[in-house]
Order: C-alpha cells, then structure tokens, then sequence
C-alpha cells in the first residue's frame, strides 16, 4: 500500500542566490537565523542551511507545539538564541458525515499506525545538496481553511490544521510547486490519495485527498509537473487540496514558502 525511498545523505555545501523562506518564529512558523557554519542542529537533529550572499542561514522548522520563549540551535558546536513569539489561531468546527474517520474502529488501528510510521520516515528525511525552498501555489483556488486552525470534528477536538486547504473541483490539476523528488505514494486512511515529494534539507511537502496520484515512487519532479488530480478520499467535507509543509519534521505554514 505504501512505499518510501530509502533515507539517504548527499554532502554539499549550502546554496547560493536563493530565496529564503520568511522570518515568522512561532507555532507553525520559521525562525530565519543567521549563523557561521553549514553545519547546523535543533534539538540534535540536523536543519536547513541557506546562503545569501555570503551570509549563511539557519532555516528552523518550528513546531505547532513549540512554547514560546528562547530556544537554542547549535552552529557547529556553538550554541545560538533565537526567540519564539506566542500565537493564538482560531479554532473551526466541522461535520464530518463519515463518523468512522472521526473515530476509526478497532480494526482501523493498526493501519493508521502503520501509515504514521510510513509518513513519519518520508517526514524525517535529510537529504543535504540541492535545495529547493520557494514555491507557487500547487492547485488554482480559494484557501478554504488556513494553516494552523484549531481543529473541532463533529464537536469532538482534534490535531490542529497542519495545512493549507486549496478548495478545487474533482479533478482538477496539482501541480509540483518546486523541485523535488516522490518520498512516498499511498492511499492513507485520514489522508487519502496521498504524494509526498522530498524538496531537500529536510523540506518535505504533501498533498492530500487526491482522486488520482499521476506520479511513482522516485520520480523527479521539476515545478509545474503533474503530482495528480483533485479529489476528496479519506476524511474530507468535499474536494479540495490539502497542501502541508514538513520542516525538519515540524509541520509549518506553507505560506512562508511562497515566492513573492
């Protein structure tokens, strides 16, 4: 049902005259901080390093969990502060008609585990080297519900919104908004018809509720390739693209990705 690349690592120095992604250190947000080496970690994971100009950059995933207050990357073994601001996302409410993806049974269980586990190997990829951090918009359509939206189904709370809903008709085309290379390919319980393409340094982006995927497993994508066609499989309200943004293995606001 599922199948994953292996974990690989490519050592390469960080890029030049790229676009960095936009400062926003909060929950869901990324901390743009500048540092000396390429060789930096957040809580002893490996992260995202840029170049501008001569200046090298941090690129910090942050996760909708993450407290506020001072935290600490190391930059080659030197320690760095950077702060993390507060904030309060609205909350949602939705009725979902199929209650079992509300509350799976028993017998759900053991798939959605061994979905996490599968999704959670894409997500934790590192690949150092080429580089791809800037998007466009991978499917035409107003945002239905934005990042970060605490989340209420059928009145019950559940996992805050870890991405962008693009509402869409069946069918329609999404695209690959960078480069990138096909992590995973699967049919997952809550998620649907799902693609996850690595982008490098730990930049990992998804694509949900698909009526048909249209890539395999190792393909590499350049932006503007077909990923697959609108649709609403697993657990949906109605067809739409949900667009999520992995940074070293925190889920983050798409929109900071965004190219002017």
């Amino acid at each position: 049902m599922f199948r994953l690349l292996p974990l690989f690592l490519l050592c390469l120095a960080p890029q030049f005259g790229i676009e960095l992604p936009k400062h926003d250190p909060v929950p869901g947000g990324v901390a743009v901080v500048p540092v000396q080496s390429d060789t930096v970690t957040f809580k002893g994971k490996p992260i995202m390093v840029l170049k501008e100009g001569e200046q090298n950059y941090a690129i910090v995933g942050l996760h909708l969990s993450i407290k506020a207050g001072t935290h600490v990357i190391s930059d080659n073994g030197n320690k760095i502060n950077f702060s993390v601001d507060d904030k309060e996302y609205e909350a949602q409410y939705l009725t979902i008609q199929n209650r079992r993806k509300v509350n799976p049974y028993a017998q759900d269980m053991d798939r959605i585990a061994a979905e996490r586990k599968e999704m959670d190997q894409a997500f934790t990829t590192f690949t150092r080297g080429e580089t791809h951090p800037s998007f466009s918009l991978p499917a035409q359509g107003p945002i239905s519900s934005p990042f970060g939206l605490k989340r209420f189904l059928n009145k019950q709370p559940r996992n805050p919104h870890s991405g962008l809903d693009i509402a869409a008709p069946q069918g329609a085309p999404i695209v690959a908004p960078a480069s990138g290379t096909v992590v995973a390919v699967g049919d997952y319980f809550f998620n649907g018809k799902t693609v996850l393409l690595d982008h490098g340094q730990g930049l990992i982006s998804m694509y949900c509720h698909m009526s048909e995927t249209k890539v395999s497993l190792g393909d590499r994508l350049t932006e503007g390739d077909l990923i697959g066609l609108i649709g609403m499989t697993g657990r949906v309200t109605g067809p739409h693209l949900h667009w999520g943004v992995s940074l070293n293995n925190a889920r983050v606001d798409p929109n900071l990705f965004l190219a002017e």
